[in-house]
């Protein structure tokens, strides 16, 4: 499996419950923290769940 670099571009302020946890879920806290996780399909659907947040690279 892959690994994949997820960025926080934008706040959760006003955003949904689920996508406040997700963002947490996934170790970002604030705009433009970093984290890289593996590519599975949990982590896939927390990212797809807060897209409009978030922009994603594949790691090698």
């Amino acid at each position: 499996m892959g690994r994949i670099k997820v960025t926080q571009r934008k706040s959760v302020i006003g955003g949904t419950n689920s996508q406040r946890h997700s963002i947490r879920s996934l170790g970002l806290k604030r705009i433009g923290d970093v984290v890289v996780k593996e590519d599975r399909p949990e982590i896939r659907g927390m990212v797809s769940t807060v897209s409009h947040l978030v922009t994603v690279e594949e790691v090698d």
